[in-house]
């Protein structure tokens, strides 16, 4: 059982490396790349979250077209507040101020 605890914790330290390299290797400032951390940890699993891929949740919207619908700065209070959907799979959570900024600074990357 320890040995399996190690190896999850080496596989998330693992993980957030490569997230951060992969910013990073984008060319992201801070706050996108702190951003991209927290939309792949809470939205990637349901959501694209790049330029290019199909989300693998398919009623979930890839959030580079998030800015053709509004403009993203609307999220900041849903975002702080708890995003509530009228469906099922959409996990309700909260996130403090810092985090929501991080997260429109990373959603504004998508709409170059």
């Amino acid at each position: 059982m320890r040995a399996l605890r190690i190896s999850v914790a080496c596989l998330s330290a693992l993980i957030v490396a490569l997230v951060v390299r992969q910013a990073v290797a984008q060319g992201l400032p801070p706050a996108a790349q702190r951003g991209l951390t927290l939309i792949r940890t809470h939205c990637a699993g349901c959501h694209a979250i790049d330029q290019v891929s199909e989300s693998p949740l398919k009623i979930a919207p890839p959030l580079r077209t998030l800015h053709t619908k509004y403009p993203v700065e609307t999220l900041r209070m849903p975002l702080r507040e708890g995003v509530l959907t009228g469906h099922p799979t959409m996990p309700v959570f909260r996130l403090d101020m810092d985090q929501v900024e991080d997260i429109l600074a990373y959603l504004k990357t998508l709409e170059r």
